[in-house]
């Protein structure tokens, strides 16, 4: 890769980092489900007017946008709400390469390599020494709903793969706009009227900012850069970038929020990061399981 690209997914990995401590000040003003819907109506609403279509059958696009829109970001946000760490959240959403492998498996009978069995075994003992420290400073259930997250993040990777659309950034607007219209019903029924409301009155300059940068920054500039890059060098030699997000999360929460980085959350990180990159840095006899997502973090 050229300096400038490599300088690109580094700042688009950053991006992703600290947008959980963006998550965490949004949801200190609005609810989990709106602020979702605001995040992927406003990266939908002003990109439809200068794409086309999705180009990829219907059915990959709403099902992406269930999975991904819908279900990940309201587990992920609830569960960061319910008192999951920002930055340790960065984290252990990457187990979502362990479910990516096993859907992949299960649903389109693919073959893991042994290296790759063997990373994710190593990142799921990582899972375990930062489960290991659960207690009131981060909750079980919050841990679990932040689990679901990496869960259905990883269905819908393999959606994805089966979509494989055309241009990554079309397809994220399209999934946008289809996961923004459930989300703001669900917001309606949950919260109720007058709660989404009250929210949108209360918003200063601070929840403001907060929508802004994770719809347009994080969304809308991530995606797209992400996938220039992909188009350029190819998922395989891009997507180990993604690891360095919870290096940029919990650095910068602890910096902003004043989040403590423990010795066994070191532990643990180094050891998921390392598991979901260690089929990456073995040359691969036969084409396989690609574990590692082609899209955001958060």
């Amino acid at each position: 890769m050229r300096p400038r690209d490599i300088a690109l997914a580094v700042a688009v990995a950053a991006v992703w980092g600290v947008n959980f401590v963006v998550i965490a000040v949004g949801l200190d003003h609005f609810p989990p489900l709106l602020f979702s819907a605001l995040r992927f109506g406003l990266a939908a609403v002003p990109a439809l007017f200068f794409v086309g279509r999705p180009g990829v059958p219907w059915r990959w696009v709403i099902a992406v946008a269930l999975t991904l829109a819908v279900t990940k970001f309201s587990l992920l946000f609830f569960g960061i709400e319910a008192g999951m760490p920002a930055g340790l959240s960065s984290l252990v959403l990457q187990s979502q390469a362990v479910f990516t492998t096993l859907f992949a498996v299960l649903l389109l009978r693919e073959r893991p390599r042994g290296v790759q069995l063997a990373g994710l075994a190593v990142a799921a003992a990582g899972l375990a020494v930062v489960a290991a420290r659960l207690g009131p400073d981060r909750p079980p259930a919050a841990f679990a709903l932040v689990i679901g997250a990496a869960v259905t993040w990883g269905l819908s990777n393999v959606a994805t793969r089966k979509a494989s659309p055309p241009d990554s950034l079309r397809f994220m607007v399209w999934v946008s706009a289809l996961g923004a219209v459930p989300l703001f019903a669900l917001s309606l029924i949950v919260d109720g009227p007058a709660a989404d409301l009250a929210a949108l009155r209360g918003a200063d300059l601070p929840a403001i900012g907060a929508v802004l940068f994770i719809a347009f920054v994080a969304t809308l500039g991530g995606f797209g850069a992400w996938g220039s890059l992909i188009k350029r060098y190819g998922a395989s030699t891009v997507a180990p970038f993604s690891m360095l997000v919870p290096f940029f999360g919990m650095g910068s929460a602890a910096l902003f929020l004043g989040e403590p980085v423990h010795a066994a959350d070191v532990l643990g990180g180094a050891l998921v990061i390392g598991g979901v990159l260690l089929p990456f840095l073995v040359k691969p006899r036969a084409t396989t399981v690609t574990a590692a997502p082609i899209g955001s973090s958060a």
